[in-house]
C-alpha cells in the first residue's frame, strides 16, 4: 500500500475512533475522575452513569454527558448504553463496602450492565481488577473480583480485563491512607504482619494511560492484562518511604492482621469512614505482582517509580486535616 494511502487510512481510523461514544461507570471515583478528565482532554465523547447526588456536584473540571442512575436501574442503564461503542466499567465498592455491598455492586451490577450492553450491541467492555484475583481466592475482595472477571469473559462481548497492582496518587485510598494513619498517631504505626508482603504499585496516570491505550490496541481484546509499576516493594519499605517523604517518623509495630481487622470493624461503627477496611487487608494477605515488563511490552508505557512520584505531591505534607475531613465524610451508599 502506498505511503499516502496508509496515512489517509490512519487518519480515517483515528477520526472514527474519536467519534465513538465511551460509557464510564464509576466515573466519580479516584480512577474514574482521572480517566474522564483524560478522555475529555483528548477530545473523545464520554458518557458517565452517576448517582443523583453526585450528578449535582460533579467532580470533573470539564463536563461529560451524564446519565443519572445506577447499575440496578434498568431504564437508566438502557439509556446509558444506547449508542455506546465501549464501556469502561470501574464501579466498585472495594474501599468502603461490606461483603453485601461487594456482591451487589461488583456482581449484580455487572450482570445488569452486561445484559444491557449485549442488548445495545456494545462493541467492547473494559474493566479493572486486581493482581491475584480468582474465584477460588480465600479473601473476599479477590474472590469477588475473580467472579466479576468470569462474568465478563462469559458475557459474549469483546473484553479487556486489566489486573493492576495497588494504584497510588494524590487522594488514593491506600498510600494516602498510610500517610493519614501516620498523622493520626504521633507515636507509633501498627503495621499488618511483619511488612514482608510484596506489592507492585502503579501510578494513577500510568494506569489511566494503559486504559486509554487499550482502546486502540487490538492485541488487548479478549485478554487479561496484568500490569504494575517499574518496581516491587514490600509493605515495610512502602511505609518507610511514606515516612521519609512526609517527614513523619513513627515507631513501626508489627501487629497480627486479625487484630487490625477487629480494630477496623470497631472503628467503622464509630466513624462514618475508616482509613483501613477489611478489603485493605485482603490486598495485603499475599504477594501481588506482575512481570515488570508487561506495561512496557503490552501498552508502550514507561511507568514512574514509587518514591520519585510521591515526592511530587507528598513531600513534607501534613495529612492531619486531610484525615479529619475523610473520617467525617459521608460513606458512599451501596447501589
Amino acid at each position: 500500500m502506498p505511503f499516502t494511502a496508509k496515512i489517509i487510512q490512519f487518519l480515517v481510523s483515528l477520526m472514527y475512533n474519536l467519534l465513538l461514544m465511551i460509557l464510564i461507570t464509576g466515573g466519580t471515583g479516584f480512577i474514574g475522575r482521572h480517566l474522564v478528565e483524560r478522555l475529555l482532554a483528548d477530545g473523545r465523547p464520554v458518557r458517565c452513569l452517576v448517582s443523583e447526588r453526585l450528578a449535582k456536584q460533579p467532580p470533573w473540571p470539564q463536563m461529560p454527558e451524564m446519565i443519572v442512575g445506577t447499575l440496578l436501574d434498568e431504564e437508566a442503564l438502557f439509556h446509558a448504553v444506547t449508542g455506546v461503542h465501549t464501556v469502561i466499567h470501574l464501579e466498585n465498592a472495594q474501599w468502603w463496602g461490606r461483603m453485601r455491598d461487594l456482591e451487589r455492586v461488583e456482581l449484580v451490577g455487572t450482570r445488569n450492565l452486561i445484559a444491557a450492553a449485549r442488548a445495545a450491541r456494545v462493541g467492547r467492555i473494559i474493566t479493572l481488577s486486581h493482581l491475584g484475583s480468582t474465584p477460588a481466592a480465600a479473601y473476599p475482595l479477590l474472590r469477588i473480583k475473580g467472579m466479576l472477571e468470569e462474568l465478563i469473559r462469559a458475557s459474549g462481548l469483546a473484553y479487556t480485563i486489566i489486573r493492576s497492582g495497588l494504584v497510588f496518587g494524590e487522594g488514593d485510598a491506600f498510600v494516602s491512607h498510610i500517610a493519614m494513619q501516620l498523622s493520626a498517631n504521633p507515636l507509633f504505626f501498627l503495621m499488618p504482619g511483619r511488612g514482608e508482603v510484596i506489592l507492585h504499585p502503579i501510578y494513577i496516570d500510568d494506569l489511566v494511560q494503559a486504559i486509554v491505550n487499550s482502546l486502540e490496541l487490538i492485541d488487548t481484546v479478549d485478554t487479561t492484562q496484568e500490569i504494575g509499576g517499574p518496581e516491587y516493594i514490600t509493605l515495610g519499605d512502602m511505609i518507610s518511604t511514606v515516612m521519609r517523604v512526609t517527614g513523619t517518623r513513627r515507631f513501626v509495630i508489627p501487629t497480627p492482621p486479625y487484630l487490625l481487622r477487629g480494630f477496623a470493624a470497631i472503628y467503622t461503627r464509630v466513624m462514618p469512614r475508616s482509613l483501613i477496611t477489611t478489603q485493605w487487608f485482603d490486598l495485603l494477605a499475599t504477594n501481588h505482582t506482575a512481570q515488570l515488563g508487561n506495561i512496557i511490552n503490552n501498552f508502550g508505557i514507561h511507568p514512574r517509580r514509587f518514591e520519585d512520584t510521591l515526592l511530587t505531591y507528598m513531600r513534607g505534607r501534613n495529612y492531619w486535616t486531610t484525615m479529619l475531613r475523610y473520617s467525617v465524610r459521608r460513606k458512599p451508599r451501596g447501589l
